[in-house]
C-alpha cells in the first residue's frame, strides 16, 4: 500500500459554475501532488458528481453553519485539525472560506493559499477581483508553486444518456437562472418563438433546468409543440452526457450553460448588464457570448444567426 507523503485540503463550495471553472485547478493540484491523499471539501449538490473524477481521494461536505452556530463551528474545527493538512488551497476565497483559516487557531495551521490574512501563500494580486475566474485561480496557484493549470474541462464524466431516448439533432435551452436575478433571462417568449423556429427546422428543443426553473420550461414546453422538457430529470453527468451529443444550446448566463459550454457543445450565452462576461464567461471550444443591457433587446434573429445551425 502506497502511504501518501502528505494530505491536502482543496476548499470550493459553489455555486456550480465556479465549481466547473474550478476543473482545470482541480487536476493541476492532483497533478502538482501526485502521492497525496487530497480532500476535497464543497457543497452537498456537488460531492457525488466530483466523487466521480479522479483527482480526490475523499469529498467532505460543507455544513456552512451559521455564524452562532458554535458546535456547528466546533465539530468543523475539529474536522479540520484531524485532517493534518499540509497545504489547503483555498480556490472559493470567500470570507467564509477565509475564516476557515482563523479557525484554526490556536495551534499551527497549514500552508495556505488564498486570500486568508497571514496566508503563507497569498493570492497577492489587489486586482484579483478584476480578472477572469479562470485566470484569477491560474494565478493563484502559481504564486503557490504549481506553474501549469490546465483549461476546465469535463473529460473525465462518463455517463449514459440513453434513457432520455433522444435523436439528432436536438438543441440545449437552458432558459431558467436564478429566480433573484430575473434580469439576467431573456424573455420566455423570446425562448418560446427560438423553440417554435428549431422545430421548424426539424430539431428538437431540449429544456434543462432545476425545479425553481420550472416556470419558463414549462411554458416554452406549452408552447411549442414538439420540444421535450427534461427539467429536473437530469444530473450534472447527464447534462455533460446530452450536451455532447447537441448540435448546440442557448442559454442564461447560469451554472448549466457552464457545464454544456466546458463539454464542447457549441453554445452561446445570453448576458444582461447585471453579469460581465470578461469575469465569468463561460470556456469551451466554441463558445459565442451575446450581451445586451436588457436582454429584452436581443432579438431572436440573432441569436438563431449566433447558433449557425447547418
Amino acid at each position: 500500500m502506497t502511504v501518501p507523503s502528505e494530505n491536502i485540503l482543496v476548499i470550493k463550495l459553489g455555486a456550480l459554475g465556479d465549481i466547473v471553472q474550478a476543473t482545470g485547478p482541480f487536476a493541476a493540484i492532483r497533478a502538482h501532488h501526485k502521492d497525496a491523499r487530497i480532500t476535497l471539501l464543497t457543497g452537498p449538490a456537488y460531492e457525488g458528481f466530483l466523487k466521480d473524477s479522479n483527482w480526490f481521494d475523499e469529498v467532505w461536505v460543507d455544513e456552512r453553519p451559521g455564524w452562532k452556530n458554535w458546535r456547528a463551528w466546533f465539530r468543523l474545527r475539529r474536522r479540520l485539525k484531524r485532517g493534518e493538512f499540509a497545504r489547503v488551497y483555498d480556490l472559493q476565497t470567500s470570507d467564509r472560506s477565509s475564516g476557515y483559516f482563523h479557525l484554526l487557531l490556536p495551534g499551527s495551521r497549514p500552508e495556505w493559499s488564498g486570500i486568508a490574512r497571514f496566508a503563507s501563500h497569498p493570492h497577492a494580486n489587489k486586482k484579483r477581483d478584476d480578472m477572469h475566474t479562470v485566470d484569477r485561480q491560474a494565478e493563484q496557484l502559481n504564486m503557490a508553486g504549481i506553474e501549469v493549470v490546465p483549461a476546465p474541462s469535463l473529460n473525465w464524466v462518463n455517463t449514459d444518456v440513453s434513457r432520455f431516448g433522444l435523436e439528432a439533432p436536438y438543441v440545449l435551452l437552458v432558459p431558467g437562472g436564478s429566480a433573484h436575478r430575473p434580469e439576467k433571462r431573456w424573455p420566455v417568449g423570446s425562448y418560446t418563438e427560438f423553440a417554435r423556429r428549431l422545430v421548424a427546422r426539424g430539431v428538437t428543443p431540449v429544456l434543462i433546468g432545476a425545479d425553481a426553473d420550472a416556470h419558463a420550461t414549462g411554458t416554452v414546453d406549452s408552447f411549442c409543440e414538439g420540444a421535450r422538457d427534461l427539467t429536473a430529470e437530469t444530473s450534472f453527468a447527464e447534462i455533460v452526457g446530452l450536451a455532447r451529443g447537441a448540435a448546440g444550446a442557448v442559454g442564461n448566463d447560469t451554472g448549466p450553460m457552464h457545464i454544456i459550454a466546458t463539454s464542447g457543445c457549441p453554445t452561446v450565452a445570453l448576458y444582461s448588464f447585471a453579469s460581465d462576461p470578461a469575469l465569468c464567461a463561460q470556456k469551451g471550444s466554441d463558445v459565442t457570448i451575446l450581451r445586451r443591457d436588457l436582454l429584452t433587446e436581443l432579438s431572436v434573429d440573432e441569436v438563431e444567426a449566433a447558433l449557425k445551425l447547418h
